[in-house]
């Protein structure tokens, strides 16, 4: 088996999760966060649905910049329909990146820099795990608490929660 073959249903696990706690986010509150040090619930919700793209550059590059500025059309998601069509565009799109990837691949040095300077070099496989998966694993966390404080019901996750049943 490969890498990818044995990383893709966890893969498919964490992104359906990942959406169930997405399709709670409530429309009219993408401005409210719970500190004045947060971020809004609109930017984490547009945070997490952006997050797969990371797996799809991990693989696809062999770095990126950080402070490369978005286009300057680039509008962020306003309301929840608009966050899961990000999520699902770019989960497909990870996906579709990741499977039938070879070991070599995978393995292979990627880069962040920051204005130009090497923050850190890692293999691909690494990168997809810290950085994306599990990036977007523990903003999952922190949308979950934010939903909690706007009263929305949460979904289970690894088990159950105080609102619904996993099975």
């Amino acid at each position: 088996m490969t890498i990818a073959e044995s990383l893709l249903p966890e893969f498919d696990r964490e992104m359906g999760l990942t959406r169930r706690v997405l399709e709670r986010v409530p429309d009219g509150q993408f401005a409210w966060k719970p500190h004045e040090k947060s971020m809004t619930l609109g930017r984490l919700a547009e945070h997490l649905a952006e997050l797969p793209m990371w797996l799809t550059m991990s693989i696809k590059e062999s770095g990126i910049d950080v402070s490369t500025p978005r286009p300057p059309d680039y509008r962020p998601p306003d309301e929840q329909t608009a966050v899961l069509a990000m999520f699902d565009k770019n989960v497909a799109d990870a996906r579709a990146a990741l499977t039938a990837r070879t070991d070599g691949e995978l393995m292979a040095p990627w880069t962040l820099k920051n204005q130009g300077k090497e923050v850190f070099t890692m293999p691909k496989i690494a990168v997809i795990r810290g950085f994306a998966m599990n990036h977007m694993i523990h903003h999952r966390g922190q949308m979950m608490v934010y939903l909690r404080l706007q009263n929305v019901a949460l979904p289970s996750i690894y088990g159950t929660s105080a609102d619904e049943q996993p099975f």
